[in-house]
């Protein structure tokens, strides 16, 4: 599992390892122990959100994981809906505390619009006062690097014209049936690494049976083969799970996918999401 050992360098020079687990959907109570479990098979970023409601277990994991804490990469996401200054300071410090934590190693903005107006209305403005509280609380040492989730190219745009500190990632949506490739290659050119959340489409990429052929070929998972793609897309994927077992499965990527077979999964083409179609991230709104 050698990819757990593999990291990136972000646009400050701060080592990002190239796979992390993501939280979402880990209740609090649960997420110190798969946090912990993480960290003992060998994972070294560890992925949360104000919104996810769990920065008091994933930070009571990281603390009491024995491992020491400048090995780990530790991110969360300012919410959604603070689009002011004031708010955004705030609730950065209310992370640190939540966490139990004297820092963070990247906090994004969860989204450029709050998820009641996803891909809504004009919030340029609320976001540039996000940014320059980010900003601020990286000039203080409180966060190592500073980043956004979901944010297109325009409104990469938008903080990329103001700043002072350029995002140094941008997480998104990216799976197999869900390439945005012109929005990888921005930020690659704008020297903004992209985070991949959901690189199992949530689950349903395990019902495709392309997919599934193409895993048995090479004599891995789905998940295995899915993980793999993204990596191999340069970015860095955080498969979400609180089963051990899985978090190791997901680690096995010591595999290359062809280039024929990386075209032939870049054309996939999925756009329904079962139950959580509710979520707007997947409704493609």
């Amino acid at each position: 599992m050698t990819v757990l050992n593999e990291t990136y360098d972000l646009a400050n020079g701060v080592a990002i390892p190239k796979i992390g687990l993501g939280t979402w959907f880990i209740d609090d109570g649960s997420a110190a122990q798969a946090v912990r479990d993480a960290v003992e098979i060998g994972y070294r970023n560890i992925d949360t959100a104000q919104a996810y409601g769990n920065e008091r277990g994933v930070g009571e994991g990281v603390r009491t994981s024995g491992v020491d804490r400048s090995e780990l990469f530790v991110s969360t996401k300012l919410a959604a809906e603070i689009k002011d200054y004031d708010r955004a300071a705030a609730a950065i410090d209310g992370s640190l505390t939540d966490l139990g934590l004297d820092h963070v190693d990247l906090m994004l903005i969860h989204s450029p619009q709050p998820w009641s107006d996803f891909r809504g209305g004009d919030y340029a403005e609320g976001n540039r006062e996000a940014w320059r509280a980010l900003e601020d609380a990286h000039e203080a040492g409180k966060l190592r690097a500073i980043g956004v989730s979901n944010f297109l190219r325009s409104d990469l745009d938008n903080i990329l014209g103001s700043c002072s500190v350029a995002p140094q990632v941008n997480q998104v949506l990216v799976h197999v049936g869900n390439t945005p490739t012109e929005l990888i290659d921005y930020c690659e050119s704008r020297d903004v690494l992209v985070e991949a959340y959901s690189p199992i489409a949530h689950g349903e990429m395990l019902g495709n049976p392309e997919v599934a052929a193409m895993a048995e070929r090479y004599g891995v998972t789905v998940p295995q083969l899915c993980i793999r793609y993204t990596l191999q897309l340069g970015t860095v994927p955080l498969p979400k799970t609180a089963n051990p077992e899985h978090m190791r499965g997901n680690a096995r990527v010591d595999f290359v996918i062809s280039d024929e077979d990386m075209e032939a999964l870049r054309a996939v083409r999925m756009r329904a999401y079962g139950r959580h179609d509710v979520f707007p991230v997947y409704r493609g709104e």
